[in-house]
């Protein structure tokens, strides 16, 4: 019976650190000059977690990355989007590479364009990893679908 309680409150309690660490995103549509539209893919980890650049180097941990859906109505340049916010880079003894990530929120930009006045949407999804000072979650993907209007 202790063993039973014992897994039962093990199973729950890395279910809860685990429900607990997660990135929130939020997703919107900036409408610019000339079919322009600015995307702000916001990430907010939770106090003491941090989020990975796009450009961690390879060995190094997960990187952020956005894949887009295609769209015929959107021209999405192959540019990585730009990240605004407060980015911390150091030499990381673990992976034997320089890290970058960032504290707090940081706001993913990217510019598209779509081809005339019409209303639709762009779609993709976000891969990303988040980790603190002594542990990191596995890589999750979030979807995400934005209004262009």
């Amino acid at each position: 019976m202790k063993r039973i309680i014992a897994v039962i409150a093990f199973t729950l309690l890395f279910i809860t650190v685990n429900a607990q660490q997660k990135i929130a995103w939020s997703f919107v549509a900036k409408k610019g000059a000339n079919n322009y539209y600015e995307l702000h893919m916001i990430a907010t980890p939770p106090a003491g977690w941090h989020i990975y650049s796009q450009t961690t180097p390879e060995g190094g941990p997960i990187p952020t990355a956005f894949k887009f859906t295609n769209n015929a109505l959107v021209t999405v340049p192959t540019a990585q989007p730009k990240e605004v916010g407060k980015m911390v880079s150091y030499f990381d003894k673990n992976f034997k590479v320089d890290v970058r990530y960032f504290e707090g929120k940081v706001d993913f930009v990217k510019k598209v364009m779509v081809k005339g006045k019409i209303k639709t949407n762009i779609s993709g999804t976000v891969e990303s990893m988040i980790c603190n000072d002594r542990t990191c979650m596995p890589p999750t993907t979030q979807n995400f679908n934005i209004a262009l209007n």
